[in-house]
């Protein structure tokens, strides 16, 4: 029995023994701690994932999700794992849910957070305007968000001349929208009509297209030409900027004023509805 003893006592301090039994200990825990790993990686996880295309700015009801079980090494940590975290949500600007994807948490915002990405995208000093258009006005509806503009216009003047000119030159549209103030664009599932683009101005020429609005029944109209293109409307006359400014303020300013309008209401009632009207 002690020769026993001796022996093994030999074994285990022996340098080369222990060595071998190090080794032997340090790759078990490699393996273990492999094995262990690639299991977490492939052990089923069950996530949530849309049962049908979702479109921006849409309401995400409890419908609207699956379940499917998918490898953890899936699941990094931008997708949401929980339909609490999902359901009353909306979903952002310009972002499409595809069936059968994935909720990431950065595609996903609350009523209250949900921008209009065209305001946020006019820049400091100017104001948005919206300059009403229809299909045949944007060329069969093919002017999109992004796109450079020029805007015309036409008016008709003192003798009964028809002109026309450049009023606005290189305008990027921000939006376009229908008549519900949807963006035409952001559904893939629709098909709007445009009513309305969105571009930013500075004040002073906001102040400019807003009194043209008013000369409707002097002739006046605004629409969008390609940045660079001509004019598909023609005219007797072909006229500059300056003179169409100038046409603009001479006739807004016969235009009854906002306290001669409330002075003259009870007098002609009708005053204020026309002048809208214009």
């Amino acid at each position: 029995m002690s020769n026993i003893l001796v022996s093994l006592k030999r074994f285990f301090t022996n340098k080369n023994t222990v060595t071998v039994l190090g080794v032997i200990a340090i790759l078990a825990l490699l393996y273990y701690g492999y094995s262990k790993t690639i299991e977490n990686q492939v052990r089923p996880t069950r996530i949530p994932v849309a049962s049908t295309t979702i479109q921006p700015r849409t309401l995400i009801t409890d419908d609207m999700i699956n379940y499917i079980e998918v490898p953890a090494a899936w699941v990094n940590g931008n997708v949401i794992k929980n339909s609490n975290s999902i359901i009353g949500k909306y979903t952002a600007v310009n972002t499409v849910v595809p069936a059968g994807s994935m909720f990431y948490s950065d595609v996903l915002t609350t009523k209250e957070n949900l921008p209009d990405s065209a305001f946020t995208d006019v820049k400091d000093g100017e104001r948005p305007y919206a300059l009403a258009v229809s299909t045949s006005t944007t060329y069969g509806n093919s002017i999109f968000p992004g796109n450079v503009i020029d805007v015309f216009m036409k008016a008709t003047d003192e003798n009964g001349k028809i002109m026309v000119g450049r009023l606005l030159a290189q305008v990027e549209v921000l939006a376009v929208k229908d008549s519900s103030g949807n963006n035409v664009f952001e559904d893939t599932s629709q098909t709007r009509t445009p009513a309305t683009l969105l571009f930013g101005v500075p004040d002073d020429v906001y102040i400019l297209l807003k009194s043209a609005e008013y000369l409707k029944s002097e002739g006046v109209e605004l629409f969008p030409v390609p940045y660079g293109g001509t004019s598909p409307i023609e005219g007797d006359l072909t006229v500059d900027r300056e003179e169409l400014v100038a046409f603009i303020e001479s006739h807004t300013n016969l235009l009854p004023t906002e306290d001669n309008n409330q002075n003259n209401s009870e007098n002609n009632p009708d005053i204020n509805t026309e002048i809208g009207n214009q």
